[in-house]
């Protein structure tokens, strides 16, 4: 029970009051918590609590009542008032703001995630009409999710929505949505390869500013990091906090395994804490990863004071996130099209595009078009007219990287967790949460359902279910060595899904950041969204909304050009 934060409860699940998540006694009186100090791992008190003398004499004879697991979370942190909030919030403001249209562009948008949503939703905001077309039954994109015949949900990928992500905060709060991300405490959370069951903090203190409370944390944790290697990291970051953006932009052509040994970051920094990092962001290893990506994560964590704070969306991403967007768009006028899956782009004689041709053999006009897909769908679907034109030919370099998605349901509770996304530090794993902590819509006070993002996974994308399972097991058997053992003679699966994805985020290696396009493409009248567009959030959900703006923002600052394109009378959108 190491990694358990044990405390009282007070009031209900849909309580706003910040408690931890853990296993509690069961008890009909409630008083006063007596804390104790003592579990290294944790880095937390454990509290129990005593309702009469009957139960301090049980807790002296190690006697205790049955456990239950109550799940609460944290108020919402302060963000409204941070720079990168107003930013994105003024941005938001100046579609509702901008004048009406005369006359409406009906813009066609292929790709229903949340770059096409987010183009949508911010198009509908400036009086014109989107129409989304969305080649699956599921909207999301890369955070859709499905129901399977047991009523339980899996999804695409384990979702976080940072505090440093300010558009889609904006985005929760146009919508009115705020009270569906479930905040944890301030703290990053990692496994213990060479301690099997046990984990290692570092707590953001809420009473200081950043970057202090991001020093701190690191300051205090000594399990991971030995005191001379910390003074070394801090001298090689240096140069990033001097030189700022420029810095962290000149970074790209390095990996992060390159970066570190030229700042002379002993590679144990980068085995202890960044294997971790570049995993849960780009899902590839170090000797891959840009190092600008890292450097713009850390920039986010340590000059925002709740920016590496996390929350959990409280259920699945179609209805609890998406849904409230095409709620929105469809309340403007705009369409949201399923099942409609484009074959070609169908070009005039000019180059321009003349229409979407779709699988069913529908075609969809319009004034308009956007192309919302992950870039490699677009690569497939690229006329051959616009295959040499430089700002398509850069796209060659960016390449989804594959990803899997582990959902397992077991027949008990597992206790050596948290109510909190964990680092996994696995050579096969990434991050993994038990949902049925989490997540409200997925609470279960009777049985653990973990999630975990199998990466990198280039090796085993085209291996079975079952293969890849067995693997799992084999590295939650060192997560839980008391509670799960790799041949289920402990914990027992009762079921499991698998999700791939063949080509997930673009791969952030080294020289990549030259071949990102801006939103507005040299083709007159098309533009393109996605997080591997230019945006300064890289391949995340943040990214991806940010982008929807963007390429909204430059189809209204286009539109004088495109009415003017259309020889003045601009064309209903039409399915023939």
């Amino acid at each position: 029970m190491s990694a358990l934060n044990l405390s009282w409860h007070s009031k209900s699940l849909d309580s706003q009051v910040a408690l931890r998540c853990g296993a509690y006694p069961t008890c009909s009186h409630q008083t006063n918590a007596l804390a104790f100090r003592g579990s290294e791992s944790m880095g937390h008190s454990l509290k129990f609590p005593f309702g009469n003398s009957s139960a301090k004499t049980r807790l002296r004879n190690h006697i205790r009542p049955p456990l239950r697991v109550v799940c609460m979370d944290y108020p919402r942190p302060d963000l409204d008032n941070t720079v990168n909030f107003l930013e994105a919030a003024l941005l938001s403001s100046s579609f509702r703001s901008s004048p009406r249209p005369a006359k409406p562009l009906n813009v066609v948008i292929a790709g229903a995630g949340l770059a096409g949503l987010s183009t949508a939703k911010y198009l509908a905001d400036a009086g014109h009409k989107p129409i989304l077309l969305e080649a699956r039954d599921v909207l999301g994109g890369k955070v859709a999710a499905w129901k399977d015949d047991d009523g339980d949900w899996y999804e695409t990928g384990l979702h976080i929505f940072f505090g440093a992500y300010p558009n889609v905060q904006n985005l929760f709060g146009e919508l009115g949505i705020n009270d569906r991300l479930q905040w944890k405490e301030h703290s990053m959370i990692f496994a213990m390869p060479n301690k099997p069951g046990e984990f290692s903090r570092f707590d953001f203190p809420e009473v200081l500013p950043a970057p202090l409370n991001g020093i701190l944390a690191i300051l205090k944790n000594n399990e991971m990091l030995t005191w001379p290697e910390k003074v070394k990291f801090a001298i090689g970051l240096l140069p990033a906090i001097v030189g700022g953006q420029a810095y962290v932009e000149a970074q790209d052509g390095l990996s992060v395994q390159e970066w570190m040994r030229k700042q002379g970051v002993p590679d144990r920094v980068t085995t202890e804490v960044f294997i971790a990092m570049s995993k849960a962001l780009n899902f590839i290893n170090p000797d891959e990863l840009s190092m600008q990506c890292i450097l713009i994560a850390l920039n986010r964590f340590l000059q925002e004071k709740h920016g590496s704070k996390m929350a959990f969306l409280d259920g699945n991403p179609p209805e609890r996130l998406c849904m409230p967007i095409v709620d929105h768009i469809q309340s403007r006028g705009g369409e949201v099209k399923l099942n409609s899956r484009i074959k070609k782009i169908e070009l005039n004689d000019d180059g321009t595009v003349k229409s979407f041709l779709l699988n069913t053999g529908d075609v969809i006009e319009g004034d308009v078009y956007v192309f919302a897909t992950p870039v490699d769908i677009l690569k497939l679907l690229l006329p051959d007219n616009w295959k040499e034109i430089p700002y398509f030919k850069k796209l060659e370099k960016l390449v989804g990287v594959p990803v899997i998605n582990v959902h397992i349901w077991f027949d008990r509770k597992l206790k050596n967790t948290y109510d909190h996304l964990l680092f996994s530090r696995s050579p096969l794993l990434s991050v993994y949460a038990d949902m049925s902590l989490t997540c409200k819509e997925y609470y279960d006070p009777n049985k653990s359902m973990l999630e975990l993002v199998f990466a990198p996974a280039e090796e085993w994308i085209s291996r079975s279910d079952s293969e890849i399972i067995d693997a799992t097991m084999g590295e939650l058997a060192k997560l839980f060595p008391d509670e799960i053992s790799a041949d289920q003679s402990k914990a027992k699966i009762v079921k499991y899904h698998v999700v791939k994805t063949p080509r997930s985020v673009y791969k952030t290696v080294p020289d990549c950041e030259p071949c990102r396009p801006l939103q507005r493409s040299p083709i007159e009248g098309f533009y393109l969204a996605g997080d591997y567009t230019k945006q300064k959030y890289l391949a995340s959900m943040e990214g991806a909304v940010l982008s929807g703006k963007l390429c909204a923002q430059a189809i209204i600052q286009d539109y004088e050009f495109l009415v003017a394109r259309g020889q003045g009378s601009l064309t209903e959108a039409t399915i023939s």
